[in-house]
């Protein structure tokens, strides 16, 4: 039987919240400095492919939104670079991410870093209320990635700036490898071939829609990790 949007969107909230759970990363722990995740609560797990954080550097004062924010590592290293006068809000779908990453936020002390439960379809913010939208290996599990970079858009003030970390593949997943769940919550079968994910950014309304791979594909695979920017037009 094929699972409605809503099922499969709660079943990868399940997956995620049963990893957060046992406390396990699924990123690779050189993508961030030892120095910095040294310094991170023990809670504070990564779920990421990338850095988005250093990709799009990030201003002091500027108000700064990740979709999926998870256990909130991303949205700590924006805090600290936006500083007291910027302010970073994380939406996650699961609720243990928001209780987590809010614990998180009062062990580190940061006061200008908030989270909030939402779907990354359909953000419950005002238009124009950020000047950067970031996301890290999230994008690629949203059923609908046209909603969530026309949202995106729609919350960037002009001139505002997205930063995306996330899978993107060689080629389109076949039938059988969307069906499988281990790929899907993975990040893999669920993203797209370069060009049409870049595309549907376009037509949400960015210009200077760019994508720098990250990582190489490895031998065998059709996915790799790319770092995916645009901006809204001022």
């Amino acid at each position: 039987m094929t699972q409605s949007t809503e099922q499969l969107k709660d079943e990868i909230s399940r997956h995620y919240a049963a990893q957060l759970a046992q406390a396990e990363s699924c990123c690779d722990e050189g993508i961030y400095p030892v120095e910095v995740l040294s310094r991170m609560p023990e809670g504070v797990v990564s779920f990421g492919c990338g850095n988005p954080v250093a990709l799009a550097s990030m201003r002091p004062g500027e108000r700064v939104l990740d979709l999926g924010s998870g256990a909130g590592l991303d949205c700590f290293l924006a805090a600290r670079q936006v500083g007291p006068e910027g302010s970073v809000v994380g939406v996650d779908f699961t609720p243990d991410m928001i209780e987590r990453a809010t614990a998180n936020a009062r062990k580190l002390h940061l006061a200008n870093v908030s989270f909030r439960r939402g779907d990354i379809e359909a953000l419950p913010f005002e238009d124009a209320s950020f000047d950067v939208v970031m996301s890290n290996c999230v994008v690629n599990l949203a059923p609908d990635k046209d909603a969530v970079f026309r949202e995106a858009f729609r919350v960037l003030a002009p001139g505002g700036r997205v930063m995306v970390s996330d899978i993107l593949l060689t080629r389109s997943a076949t039938e059988a490898e969307m069906a499988d769940f281990a790929l899907l919550s993975g990040c893999i079968s669920g993203s797209l071939p370069t060009d049409e994910y870049l595309g549907k950014l376009t037509a949400a309304g960015f210009t200077g829609v760019r994508v720098d791979t990250e990582h190489e594909p490895e031998a065998g695979t059709f996915w790799y990790s790319g770092a995916v920017s645009a901006t809204k037009p001022a």
